[in-house]
C-alpha cells in the first residue's frame, strides 16, 4: 500500500469518529445532566517500528511518521449550571463529583442492576415508587432498596437529600461519588456502568442536593458546531490528499511504467 496513501487514510478516518463525538454532544445540547464526549488522538509509531516486516523501513519515512490513531473516548464531568424548575421532584446535584444511584433491570439476564445518573428528574410509578422521568428507574435509597411513596401524601426533599412525606423522613437518596470515574461508562438513558470490579462507590465530598433545580446539559453548542467545522476541513483535506495519491499511482503505472516498444 502507498505509505501516503495509508496516513491521509488514517486521517480521515479518525477525523470521522471525532465528528460522530462533536454531532452526538451537540444532539444531547438540551439532555439535563448530560456530559460530553471528547475523543483522543494518539499518534501512531512509523512502520518502520510499528510493523514486524519493514516493508517501508527508510529514515524519510520514520521522519513523516506513521499518522494518527483514534483514542479513547473520554467524559468530561464538569458540573452544568443550574436551572429552576420549581417542581418539588426535580433535584440537581451540588459538586462534579456526586452522583444518583438506580436501580436498572438488565434485559438479557433480568437481574437488577445499579447505575449512576446526573439527570435528577423523578416523577411516581405507578407502584408509588420514586423513579427517574427519562426511562422510569427506580431512585435507591442508602441501603440500595427502591424508594417507595404515599401517593396520598406531597412530596418534599431537603438539601441533605432526605425524602419527606407529612414532615417525616421515608427514605434518603443515595448520593455517591465513583471510585475512578475513568471506570465510568456511558449506558444509555443518561446512565452510567461503573466497569470496574467493585461497585466502584464511595462517599461523595458534597452529597446535597437543590430541589426544584436541574442540572443543565455541559455540553457548549457553539464549541461543538466548531468541532465539526474542523473536522469536517480535515476530512476534506485527507481525501484530497487521498485523490492526489491515487493519481500519482495512476501515472506510475501508465506513463512512467509503461513499457516502449
Amino acid at each position: 500500500m502507498n505509505y501516503g496513501l495509508q496516513l491521509s487514510a488514517s486521517g480521515v478516518l479518525t477525523s470521522l469518529y471525532r465528528q460522530d463525538v462533536h454531532a452526538n454532544n451537540l444532539a444531547n445540547a438540551s439532555t439535563v445532566g448530560f456530559k460530553r464526549d471528547f475523543a483522543a488522538i494518539t499518534q501512531r509509531d512509523p512502520e518502520s517500528i510499528e510493523g514486524p516486516h519493514h516493508l517501508y523501513r527508510h529514515s524519510l519515512l520514520d521522519e513523516i511518521g506513521g499518522g494518527v490513531f483514534a483514542g479513547p473516548q473520554h467524559i468530561n464531568f464538569e458540573p452544568g449550571a443550574l436551572e429552576r424548575t420549581g417542581n418539588p421532584l426535580d433535584v440537581a446535584l451540588e459538586g462534579s463529583d456526586a452522583f444518583l444511584v438506580v436501580s436498572r433491570t438488565n434485559p438479557n439476564t433480568g437481574k437488577e442492576e445499579t447505575r449512576f445518573t446526573r439527570d435528577g428528574r423523578f416523577s411516581r410509578s405507578a407502584e408509588g415508587f420514586l423513579v427517574t422521568a427519562a426511562g422510569g428507574f427506580k431512585l435507591l435509597d442508602a441501603d440500595d432498596q427502591p424508594i417507595q411513596l404515599d401517593d396520598a401524601q406531597p412530596v418534599l426533599i431537603d438539601r441533605d437529600a432526605r425524602v419527606q412525606q407529612g414532615g417525616v423522613e421515608v427514605a434518603k437518596l443515595q448520593v455517591v461519588a465513583a471510585v475512578n470515574r475513568e471506570q465510568l461508562v456511558k449506558d444509555g438513558q443518561n446512565l452510567f456502568r461503573y466497569s470496574g470490579k467493585d461497585h466502584g462507590r464511595a462517599a461523595a465530598s458534597n452529597g446535597r442536593v437543590r430541589a426544584g433545580f436541574i442540572e443543565a446539559s455541559g455540553v457548549d453548542p457553539i464549541r461543538e458546531l466548531l468541532g465539526l467545522m474542523e473536522t469536517s476541513t480535515a476530512i476534506q483535506y485527507n481525501s484530497n490528499m487521498i485523490k492526489y495519491h491515487d493519481m500519482l499511482m495512476d501515472r506510475a503505472v501508465n506513463s512512467l511504467g509503461r513499457v516502449v516498444a
